[in-house]
């Protein structure tokens, strides 16, 4: 699979309990953006940040929060990531989702040892 030089970042933010029938809604997210072929799809997890309702998500550890800031990033085609984005309708209930252009530089996958 190769990508334009003038691609799409997808980058949602949601929290790290956020659900989506029954399971985690980054694997959700995730999984489904796979079953539609996008290029790739990375969850990063925060150690602090707050949203629209400005509470305070931590991983100080006098604090139990376990609900930590998540943001998934996906870069392909304008023309796939905008395909994909109704999907998060189905899947989200709150959250931040954000769109720019980037330019890709490289794309590709590692080959593996034996073919070196």
């Amino acid at each position: 699979m190769t990508l334009p030089e003038e691609s799409s970042l997808l980058r949602i933010f949601i929290g790290e309990n956020d659900r989506y029938k029954g399971r985690p809604l980054f694997e959700a997210i995730v999984l489904r953006a796979r079953e539609l072929h996008l290029a790739g799809a990375t969850v990063l997890r925060g150690p602090m940040g707050f949203g629209a309702n400005s509470h305070l998500h931590t991983a100080k550890i006098l604090r139990l929060s376990e609900d930590l800031p998540i943001v998934i990033e996906m870069v392909d085609s304008p023309e796939k990531i905008n395909a994909f984005i109704p999907e998060l309708d189905h899947l989200m209930r709150d959250g931040l989702v954000t769109l720019e252009k980037v330019r890709v530089l490289r794309y590709q996958s590692r080959v593996p040892a034996e073919q070196n």
